[in-house]
């Protein structure tokens, strides 16, 4: 039960949405026990984000995660998602901050896992 929150001051195009749903799809499975079958994704743009001082594009991501994250994993899928970030929509890895939260309580489907 994945979930990745991309917030980044960029204007995303469909095109770059559907390339970004369908590249973060494929990494989350870097994370043993994860797949896009159950990644839920929310991409915001336009946000009013400034880093290092000005408002060149950035990105900041959020994964969360049931259970808990191997940590060699999380840093190959923050070079993975640094890597998407950078060929999809031209942010640069030294301007994408990437967050990792384990949830030990998760609901779906009326109960509680």
């Amino acid at each position: 039960m994945p979930f990745i929150d991309v917030k980044t001051n960029k204007q995303v195009s469909k095109t770059e949405e559907i390339a970004l749903k369908q590249a973060l799809g494929k990494a989350i499975a870097i994370l043993p026990g994860k797949s896009e079958r159950w990644l839920m994704l929310d991409i915001h743009d336009g946000s009013r984000m400034y880093f290092h001082g000005d408002d060149a594009p950035c990105a900041m991501l959020q994964v969360q995660v049931f259970g808990k994250i191997n940590p060699e994993k999380c840093e190959e899928l923050t070079a993975e998602i640094c890597r998407i970030m950078d060929n999809t929509l031209q942010i640069a890895p030294e301007n994408t901050y990437v967050k990792y939260e384990e949830i030990s309580l998760w609901g779906w489907n009326s109960q509680n896992f």
